[in-house]
């Protein structure tokens, strides 16, 4: 069987590694906000080309304290994707403001910006930009509306580290950005982990302070905050696996690049190409297709796993049945058809290649098991 995802042979690359700095944050003794955290901000900041990173101790929260830094609340408005994972949602909601779901283009499963445009009003306050799927939103776009229209343009890069966009990475694309490192992410710890990254001093200050019960000096509480810190041990883990980021990533863009180049199939709708290939990091592959549960269970018939990102728009969620008898077909289309191929910095070339050519019998193999199964010879 070829995995979806593999992540213990991710991890085993570093294993020697990744034991050492364990056994360096127990040898420590100290556990909570030190010197691997303080480390591995500075790192990532500087990976991602900004100021101020903050660890935080997952995405959810990530994008929740920046939300909050800026005091947005009851009666704001932040608009963000209709087709998203929930959490960019729930992050909103956490907070007390109201999100505006808005369709993405169907071509890029992003937030289409001229959409965004027509959605903002008096209320709006900010533009969630959700790079899905490891490629970057139209940020030079979105970026042109939010300066036009006086709002904040935040980052949802759960799924996107390490994607270059016209110059700079996401985490430097806005006025800041929310990362997760949950453990299939292109960048994962070995457990919950996410990251704040912005340039300006002043919200970095805010919310190095929220994640810590609103303190900055022991005891004392400047502000009503929250325990969200990043833990010692997931930042060791993570500055272990950053300096490899790249080169695992350049590898998922080979993968994309030859499922591009040789999934010949009708039946398949293949993820359109950015210009730039820097501009996705292919966190997961997806393809479409009108009959996703039989691609899928042939696929998986012949040893080949695959998962669905998302089965389930955030608007048909019991979670926001408020939202019940609201319509958004592109994500409707969206969420009925995609399917995710694997896609790893540890996937084979002969696994690659197997996966191809699976998938280009896909219905040419249906059709003579159902002529077998009609009674017809072959």
């Amino acid at each position: 069987m070829i995995p979806f995802l593999d992540l213990k042979q991710i991890n085993a690359q570093y294993e020697s590694e990744l034991k050492q700095a364990a056994a360096r944050v127990i040898d420590s003794g100290w556990y909570i906000l030190g010197k691997e955290v303080e480390a591995f901000e500075q790192e990532f900041a500087a990976y991602c080309g900004v100021d101020h990173c903050i660890g935080i101790s997952n995405g959810l929260d990530a994008l929740k304290l920046i939300l909050k830094a800026y005091d947005f609340g009851a009666g704001d408005e932040i608009i963000v994707p209709s087709n998203t994972y929930i959490a960019s949602i729930l992050a909103i909601s956490e907070v007390g403001a109201t999100p505006v779901l808005v369709e993405p283009d169907i071509t890029t499963y992003n937030l289409d910006p001229k959409l965004v445009e027509r959605a903002i009003t008096n209320k709006t306050k900010a533009i969630l930009a959700v790079h899905l799927y490891g490629r970057a939103a139209d940020m030079k776009a979105l970026g042109e509306i939010a300066k036009r229209h006086g709002l904040k343009l935040i980052e949802d890069a759960a799924q996107a580290q390490g994607v270059h966009y016209k110059g700079h990475k996401t985490g430097n694309l806005g006025d800041a950005a929310g990362f997760s490192f949950y453990p299939g992410k292109n960048l994962g710890a070995l457990g919950d982990a996410g990251a704040v990254t912005t340039n300006d001093p002043v919200l970095a200050a805010k919310i190095r302070a929220l994640r810590n019960y609103g303190s900055t000096v022991k005891y004392e509480n400047l502000e009503k905050g929250f325990n969200h810190r990043l833990d010692e041990m997931q930042a060791a883990l993570l500055r272990v696996k950053l300096p490899h980021l790249d080169s695992e990533n350049a590898r998922r863009q080979e993968i994309a690049a030859q499922y591009a180049a040789e999934i010949r199939n009708p039946a398949i709708e293949l993820p359109a190409m950015p210009d730039d290939f820097q501009e996705s990091v292919w966190h997961v592959f997806v393809v479409r297709t009108e009959n996703r549960k039989q691609l899928q269970e042939y696929l998986l018939k012949n040893g080949v796993q695959t998962m669905v990102h998302y089965p389930i728009p955030p608007h048909k969620q019991q979670a926001y049945s408020e939202w019940n008898g609201q319509s958004f077909p592109v994500s409707e289309k969206i969420h009925a058809e995609v399917l995710s191929l694997p896609i790893s910095p540890v996937q084979s070339k002969e696994d690659t290649a197997y996966i191809i050519e699976t998938i280009n019998q896909y219905q040419l193999e249906e059709a003579a098991e159902r002529r077998v199964e009609n009674g017809h010879s072959i």
